[in-house]
């Protein structure tokens, strides 16, 4: 990504994204009354989110007992209903499913590649479903105080075991057959990458073309498995996404409002909702909604407009995908591949 000397005024950035995640798979309900449980409710939260501000859904689902979905036929059902009541929304199913465990003392974990493939079939079909790359601890726990989970479920010594024990099955078979499913079925990608090693595997796969698409993605800085919500892990990462990839800032807990606020500054795009964060000044519970609020107020007091749906379905790119690897890397902003022979690269080639 490139920083000329006007990057930073608001005229030169495109308007905010805001995601929003306000399903919170890891929590039960009474870990929270801002929880949506059955389905009108769930839907009610996501009219409220977009009424805020927020243009981007991220899709977890609930049973009629407050237990995480990981039925596909309850996610159908979203959708639809989804699709009538918030038109405009990006709507992006989230590629864990469900990794809620099944009781206390249960595992937290992901599904099985098969059933994850299934999210490609989904009727409506989604704008987009995120995809994890390379398996890897995802241990939510690691930066977790007490504080934070104060009054939750994961305060419980057996739920915070199962999440500080989670991983995430995402190695080269499944990723690839993932893409090609989704992209088939027209359902973009949304990679949710921990670190720059990640981000590499990307771009291998793109040189490859296996993904042959926009580079849509967040920085998924969590710890425990992924960056720490450090300001030099984000720049190294900025530093190396190519000029037309858009990022996303996502971190955990209280860090989500700093990262955030930084990311609205730099041109990048937002991430809230309570399935990363709970609080908003220390010990004050603040509701997705309020979160959406929150990013949006910010971004205005900088003069940065905030995206409408059509802006940021356009932002995404959603629907468009390339011919070849080499499309892709001039599309997203790598350099080309080597041609053989060749003893150099060059940055881009020749108009």
């Amino acid at each position: 990504m490139q920083f000329l000397d006007d990057a930073l005024l608001p005229e030169n950035q495109p308007p905010l994204v805001i995601q929003v995640a306000p399903y919170g798979p890891e929590f039960l309900p009474s870990d929270s009354t801002d929880i949506p449980v059955t389905m009108a409710e769930q839907v009610q939260k996501a009219v409220d989110c977009w009424n805020a501000g927020a243009t981007v859904l991220h899709v977890h689902v609930r049973e009629a007992d407050g237990r995480g979905s990981k039925r596909l036929s309850m996610f159908n059902e979203m959708l639809a209903r989804l699709r009538d009541a918030v038109p405009g929304m990006l709507l992006q199913v989230g590629g864990s499913i469900s990794f809620a465990p099944e009781g206390e003392g249960g595992d937290a974990k992901w599904l099985n590649d098969d059933t994850r493939h299934m999210l490609a079939e989904l009727t409506p079909r989604p704008d987009q479903v995120t995809i994890a790359i390379n398996t890897n601890q995802m241990n939510v726990c690691e930066l977790l105080s007490a504080d934070d989970v104060a009054g939750t479920s994961l305060a419980l010594p057996a739920y915070q075991q199962a999440y500080t024990e989670m991983t995430i099955p995402s190695g080269p078979a499944f990723v690839a057959e993932h893409l090609r499913r989704l992209q088939a079925a027209g359902i973009q990608p949304h990679f949710m990458l921990g670190d720059v090693g990640q981000l590499e595997t990307v771009e291998r796969l793109v040189r490859r073309g296996v993904y042959t698409g926009p580079l849509v993605l967040n920085w998924v800085g969590i710890g425990g498995g992924a960056d720490g919500p450090n300001p030099r892990n984000l720049m190294e990462f900025v530093n190396r996404c190519p000029e037309h990839a858009v990022l996303t800032v996502e971190s955990i807990m209280r860090n989500v409002l700093p990262l955030g606020t930084m990311a609205i500054a730099m041109g990048l795009h937002v991430r809230v909702g309570i399935e990363d964060n709970l609080w908003g000044r220390k010990g004050e519970r603040m509701t997705s909604v309020q979160q959406v609020e929150q990013m949006a107020r910010i971004s205005r007091e900088l003069h940065r407009d905030v995206a409408t749906g059509a802006q940021a379905r356009r932002l995404y790119r959603i629907g468009e995908r390339y011919a070849s690897a080499d499309e892709t890397l001039a599309r997203v902003g790598w350099a080309p591949n080597r041609a053989a022979a060749a003893h150099d690269v060059p940055l881009r080639k020749a108009a």
